[in-house]
């Protein structure tokens, strides 16, 4: 009974920390955000820069360079992969995009370099960045037949509607800046490297700026279709986040902190592995699985295993992976996961081998 309570607290202190800590600052941004995408972006502009049929040496740097920029978790990336996804981005640059926003944000990898070493900071961002490209590539190509049907079953690329006042630049410009805001909030919110005075104070202002664009420059169908789209990707997402996020506390009580030194001190396949595995069992928010992982190695853990876990670690979990199949289907999470996975462990493995001949 005592060990069935100590499980039930973990799941609640989980969910608990993390509504908390990343729901108001991290998740509500990224909804509206996906709510814009789906809404008001006009779906020619992203069918140009990551659509199925533009060209690779285009579309994956942009969906990798747009990742760099987002401080977000696992979790947090899933309505802005929903939302780009539902606009027309191919399954290669979005699964790129999945990949690299909570792998590669800037502040993880500052972070990275400052707790942990540059190596490691250095090793993070380059493999990342391949790894997101490699999968996606893998996954576009491996269901190249499925993702003609979803394109084919898409409306007509046709131009947005968004901000109706003038000339297609004006109603360019507004946009922008009024997406932008809603990624500075994001960022702001996301941050752990702000005071929270300036926090405020900043995200105070971005809102003001915020409101004032939705009371003085959107057309008042435009707001309700943005707002319409938000709420949908929340329904869809929240309650899998839930559940996700719980079972991932208990699994917290129930695994052993001595199975970090006993299992992953090494540089053995097994070690790499297990170390992938803990990551996608023992789902952290963005940012904080650096600090976790200094905590790991003082304890004992190789740096290969501390690679091979940081990789992993922001890019999938098992709340991620619940919410993925429902997006993209059980086939291609599987194939996901298991390349992820793949890749990570094998880093890890050259790595810490590399290490030890240096």
């Amino acid at each position: 009974m005592d060990f069935l309570l100590i499980m039930l607290r973990g799941g609640l202190d989980a969910l608990e920390d993390y509504i908390l800590a990343h729901t108001l600052t991290c998740l509500v941004p990224a909804f509206f955000i996906a709510g814009a995408m789906s809404a008001l972006f006009p779906k020619d502009k992203i069918l140009k820069y990551l659509g199925e049929k533009t060209k690779a040496y285009i579309s994956y740097p942009v969906a990798v360079v747009t990742g760099l920029f987002m401080a977000v978790c696992s979790c947090t990336v899933l309505p802005l992969f929903a939302g780009i996804r539902q606009r027309g981005a191919g399954l290669g640059p979005a699964v790129a995009f999945l990949y690299t926003a909570p792998a590669t944000n800037i502040l993880a990898i500052i972070y990275t370099g400052s707790l942990i070493g540059l190596d490691l900071a250095l090793a993070r961002i380059i493999l990342s960045v391949s790894f997101a490209s490699l999968i996606g590539m893998i996954l576009s190509v491996s269901f190249k037949s499925e993702e003609k049907k979803f394109i084919s079953s898409e409306p007509a690329p046709s131009i947005s509607q968004t901000f109706t006042d003038g000339s297609e630049k004006v109603k360019s410009y507004r946009f922008w800046v009024f997406f932008l805001i809603l990624v500075a909030i994001l960022l702001f919110g996301a941050s752990t490297l702000i005071g929270s005075t300036t926090k405020i104070i900043g995200l105070s202002i971005l809102i003001a700026a915020l409101l004032a664009i939705i009371i003085f420059w959107m057309p008042k169908e435009d707001t309700k279709s943005w707002l319409l789209e938000t709420w949908s990707f929340s329904r869809k997402i929240i309650p899998l986040l839930i559940i996700g996020v719980f079972a991932a506390g208990i699994l917290k009580t129930v695994i052993p902190e001595k199975f970090i030194t006993t299992y992953v001190g090494g540089n053995r396949v097994s070690s790499n592995l297990m170390a992938v595995l803990f990551g996608v069992f023992m789902y952290f928010p963005t940012l904080v699985e650096v600090p976790m992982a200094r905590t790991f190695l003082d304890l004992g853990m190789g740096r290969g295993p501390l690679l091979a876990y940081l990789l992993a670690d922001p890019v999938i979990s098992l709340p991620s992976i619940l919410v993925i199949s429902k997006l993209i289907g059980l086939k291609r999470i599987l194939v996901y996961a298991g390349l992820i996975t793949f890749f990570c462990t094998l880093a890890g493995l050259i790595y810490g081998f590399a290490l030890t001949i240096i």
